[in-house]
């Protein structure tokens, strides 16, 4: 292994082409520095300079290597100003996960802002269900999550509410009771449902279910789908109703489906959840940043 200051060493000689002047320029004793080309040179196998008494000169694999220690010098130069500005949270890459963000209009103002108060940084968003968000905060291939309330959370990761949104039930634009608004949820009872999957956010579904219950009835789920928008293109086909959050009503507007609000008015939650052992300063200055637009 070669040290850089062997690398910085050798540049200047070969920039100044003087053994005096390269000493004067890198405040060492010339001597030295003459041990420390002659240290280089035998750790490459050959030789890099002819020195004579009328000077020194680059040999051709001198000039060769020149070029290769001013990559290796620079490349290094940038990788610790690199690393600088990640110790200081203004680069590297900061992975938020999220429900479906397209809802929530003040989630992706405050995504513009961070963008554009931190440049350097990498910002990977991520659309997944809550169930598979709460996974990647564990494992680390996410930051930050935005999710549905989930059971048994891991004691590492911190969880705040954000709001509470209303639960609307969507219904084909057809059907008997799409005119009526508020509808009461106990008149479905005998209705088909369709749902997300359980295994998508047992939290979420569950809620969903315990609202059906408080209502006096079990919902008949004839279909489920772990997409939004097919459960709401499900909808339209006539396959049944759904419940779904109010964010999903105004992200999702369709020709075919209505959107009604419920009497009483549910609501579901809305968490920012982050795993505590994540010691990355972008989270600190994100969570700063979300706290201030909130």
């Amino acid at each position: 292994m070669i040290e850089t200051r062997l690398l910085r060493q050798f540049i200047a000689v070969a920039e100044e082409l003087h053994f005096h002047k390269a000493s004067v320029r890198l405040h060492m004793a010339q001597p030295a520095l003459s041990q420390a080309i002659n240290r280089l040179e035998q750790k490459l196998g050959f030789a890099l300079l002819d020195r004579d008494k009328r000077g020194v000169r680059l040999l051709p694999a001198g000039a060769a290597f020149l070029q290769t220690a001013y990559k290796v010098v620079e490349e290094l130069q940038h990788g610790i100003e690199h690393a600088r500005c990640v110790s200081h949270g203004i680069a590297g890459t900061l992975t938020v996960s999220s429900v479906l963000i397209a809802g929530y209009p003040w989630l992706l103002d405050t995504l513009k802002q961070f963008r554009r108060a931190y440049p350097k940084v990498q910002l990977v968003i991520k659309e997944m269900p809550s169930a598979s968000q709460a996974k990647a905060l564990l494992c680390g291939d996410a930051d930050i999550a935005f999710v549905r309330q989930l059971p048994g959370l891991a004691d590492n990761i911190e969880s705040r509410l954000l709001l509470n949104e209303p639960i609307l039930l969507a219904l084909p634009v057809d059907h008997p009771a799409a005119a009526t608004d508020p509808i009461e949820l106990k008149d479905f009872a005998n209705t088909d449902f369709v749902f997300t999957p359980q295994t998508l956010g047992s939290g979420y579904h569950q809620q969903l279910i315990d609202l059906c219950e408080a209502s006096g009835f079990y919902p008949r789920v004839v279909q489920e789908a772990a997409q939004l928008h097919t459960l709401i293109g499900l909808v339209a086909c006539g396959f049944g109703v759904a419940l779904v959050p109010d964010s999903i009503a105004r992200s999702m507007s369709s020709d075919k489906v209505v959107f009604r609000s419920i009497k009483p008015v549910p609501a579901i939650g809305l968490y920012l959840n982050w795993n505590t052992e994540n010691s990355s300063p972008l989270l600190c200055n994100f969570l700063s940043m979300l706290d201030a637009s909130l």
